[in-house]
């Protein structure tokens, strides 16, 4: 009979940050393992459940036993089986005995074994029925397999106190003081960790009066939130704390929005069991302070949800979820207010001292932090910076104030490193040092291009907005892609611990978005003149820009473009990113004209015949035309070329793509009528030129021979 497993441990806390995953792993492990075993029923489903104190998971259409499986199992080959007599071996004998065992059976007799084909050679094989194993069975193994491999962060050890493995050292991420496993009504006699299986769990440490008895499986949730005062599911808690922080941020507002980063919402909800959400208020002066210490003060050290208004402005109200619920929770709230004062007045006073020194001043105090013991400290790598923004300013077309504007940025960009805030908290780098730079009075351009040089900082983040913004993020990254590639630090496989895949991204993204007209050359060249000198650099310029292009695909590839498209252009290695997007766009129209199958194929017919006469030349003589299909086709070519021309020129990729499809019938022509490897030497060096000339203009967008099939 199938019917609903409930198997639940219950512990002490959990760590938070690894409760959903644990949760999740908990319930597919004892989920698939039941599946491979054959004790589910079409249609079951697992139900995850994960409190601070428990893991459980509760799974439908559970049969009591599982199916019987008809089994073929090798026994022996022929030529070991049997002597040359056809007389069973000693071998077979043994086999035979032992598989007789295994199957339940008194005895296995050679007559009713199967020979057949077995590779080359043949073997004797035995069918049987193997009967189900009941649930109990096969589920402690299931159970003890899934507890083995659970992705545990660090592994506890403890003694049991009591039952019949007291004094027994027990290994699981925090110690268990229960095991419930309920197949319907009826518990399973399953042991684990120490603990023997039965019916009764516990709810929340405080609003639960005590031991809970579980009528059956299927009543689980509903026992735990009735007379526990527990939400077993985890994301059922996650839910409700968001819907109950929405509405609590409105009650003073209605346009007040609530900061709740998914990371903080699902530690939050790995904290509680019952959570219930509390308005809370600090003193308005500590507003003084930038909010984004406030706000990340609130969050990490405290698992506080921050308030804004309507324009993104710090609220001096916050919120809290706790796990109690009390008509008089006046003593919850003045307690988080009494315990994030202090923490909040930490920052104030870190802000307030750190102004007291100019970034320019520490900027000599760089000279003291290392930055990779083969590249120098800090101050050496941010003197390569800033020579490098200055280059790239110029590189970009910018004028003297644009350069003096980068190098500057790039002088101060790091100086915030030494400050007590951010290093109190890291993640504010550059943050701080964009209001550091506001204070000393540095220019806005200054100012704001010591925050965004940062960015990208990950998938999807925003781009620098600034054109000094934009040089001195390029001379970041670049400077450190190359720097430590340049040391034989290179990404290998799934490492890549200096992120220079992440580098090479934002990079990527820059000369794209921003549409840069500047050399990818230039930037590697320009960026391994800053190491020149050092013994322990070695330029890396050839090996980085196949790597760029790489990554470029990738990237291309997730704005939806197809990969042959895709390599038509980066195949050609563009020195420059800012017109990709353009031809790109041509490539996909030409690929739905009719022609441009017929000509992708031919062109790369063209390239395969060029690869093997490397050395002609491209001037085509117009007397030594002779058969009427090359004469078209020259013609054709002659009459195209300046439309082509002037298309690419403007940047017109699409335009000058359909102008060539013109010379399909032409093309096609040529290759029907003219043979190209002629015997008269100069009639074939003509026809090669030609090509080699056909070849240039189908290939001045893209190479549409990537288009072939």
């Amino acid at each position: 009979m199938s019917q609903t497993l409930l198997i639940e441990i219950f512990t002490e806390e959990l760590p938070p940050k690894a409760l959903a995953k644990l949760g999740d792993a908990f319930a597919n492990g004892i989920f698939n393992g039941l599946k491979s075993r054959d004790f589910l029923d079409d249609g079951a489903v697992a139900t995850a459940f994960a409190t601070p104190r428990r893991l459980a998971v509760a799974i439908s259409n559970v049969r009591a036993t599982s199916l019987d499986k008809t089994m073929r199992e090798k026994v022996l080959p022929v030529s070991v089986a049997l002597d040359a007599d056809g007389r069973a071996t000693a071998p077979l004998v043994k086999k035979l005995a032992a598989l007789a065992a295994q199957c339940g059976q008194a005895v296995i007799t050679p007559a009713e074994l199967e020979r057949a084909p077995d590779g080359k050679a043949e073997s004797f094989f035995y069918s049987y029925t193997a009967k189900g194993v009941a649930l109990p069975a096969g589920l402690q193994v299931v159970l003890e397999d899934t507890v083995a491999k659970l992705p545990i962060p660090k592994v506890m050890s403890y003694q049991r106190q009591h039952g019949h493995a007291a004094g027994h050292t027990v290994r699981f991420v925090r110690p268990a003081h229960s095991l419930v496993a309920l197949h319907g009504e009826q518990v399973l006699p399953l042991t684990l960790l120490g603990l023997d299986a039965d019916r009764q769990t516990e709810g929340h440490r405080f609003l639960s009066p005590g031991r809970i008895t579980l009528a059956d499986a299927d009543s689980y949730a509903a026992t735990l939130a009735e007379q526990g005062k527990v939400i077993a599911s985890f994301s059922e808690r996650k839910e409700k704390i968001r819907k109950d922080l929405l509405e609590e941020a409105t009650k003073s507002a209605a346009d007040d929005r609530v900061l709740m980063p998914e990371a903080l919402l699902d530690e939050v909800t790995a904290l509680v069991e019952w959570p219930v959400v509390y308005a809370c208020k600090f003193e308005d002066e500590f507003l003084s302070v930038p909010q984004e210490c406030l706000i990340l003060t609130m969050q990490t050290n405290q698992k506080y949800f921050a308030l804004t208004d309507g324009a993104g402005k710090l609220r001096s109200r916050f919120l809290i979820v706790s796990n109690l619920q009390t008509s008089e929770p006046h003593y919850i709230i003045e307690g988080n207010e009494r315990v994030v004062r202090p923490r909040l007045s930490d920052a104030k006073f870190f802000f307030e001292q750190d102004q007291k020194k100019k970034l320019a001043d520490r900027v000599p105090l760089l000279a003291n932090v290392v930055y990779h013991n083969k590249l120098g400290n800090q101050l050496q790598r941010t003197e390569r910076v800033k020579t490098l923004a200055a280059a790239i300013a110029v590189l970009l077309g910018g004028d003297a104030t644009w350069s003096s504007m980068a190098e500057r940025a790039a002088l101060l960009a790091k100086a915030d490193l030494l400050t007590d805030m951010v290093g109190e908290f890291p993640e504010l780098q550059g943050i701080m040092g964009n209001y550091y730079a506001r204070h000393d009075g540095e220019a806005d351009d200054v100012a704001l291009a010591i925050s965004e040089h940062y960015q990208p900082r990950f998938a999807g983040d925003a781009l620098p907005t600034t054109d000094t913004s934009i040089a001195v993020a390029l001379a970041d990254k670049l400077e450190t892609l190359v720097g430590i590639w340049g040391i034989g630090l290179q990404p290998t496989g799934d490492k890549d611990p200096f992120a220079l895949r992440r580098h090479a991204l934002g990079i990527l993204r820059m000369l794209l978005e921003k549409r840069l007209p500047i050399s990818l050359t230039q930037l590697l060249s320009n960026a391994a003149q800053q190491f020149a000198g050092n013994t322990n650099f070695k330029d890396p310029s050839s090996d980085v820009l196949p790597f760029l292009y790489d990554r470029l695909r990738g990237l291309l590839r997730e704005r939806g473009y197809a990969p042959n498209e895709i390599e038509a252009v980066v195949a050609q290695q563009p020195e420059q990113l800012d017109n990709i997007i353009e031809r790109l766009d041509a490539v996909q129209a030409f690929a739905a004209l009719p022609q441009a199958e017929a000509l992708a194929a031919a062109n790369k017919r063209i390239t395969n015949i060029l690869k093997k006469t490397e050395g002609v030349g491209s001037t085509v003589q117009q007397d030594l035309l002779r058969d009427s299909a090359e004469q078209s086709l020259f013609a054709a070519m002659n009459t195209l070329k300046p439309e082509v021309d002037a298309a690419f020129a403007k940047g017109d990729f699409s335009t000058a793509l359909k102008a060539l499809a013109r010379l399909r019938e032409n093309v096609d022509g040529f290759f029907n009528d003219v043979m190209v490897m002629a015997d008269d030497e100069q009639l074939r060096n003509n026809r090669l030129a030609l090509l080699a000339n056909l070849h240039v203009m189908l290939n001045q967008v893209a190479d549409i021979s990537k288009l072939a099939a």
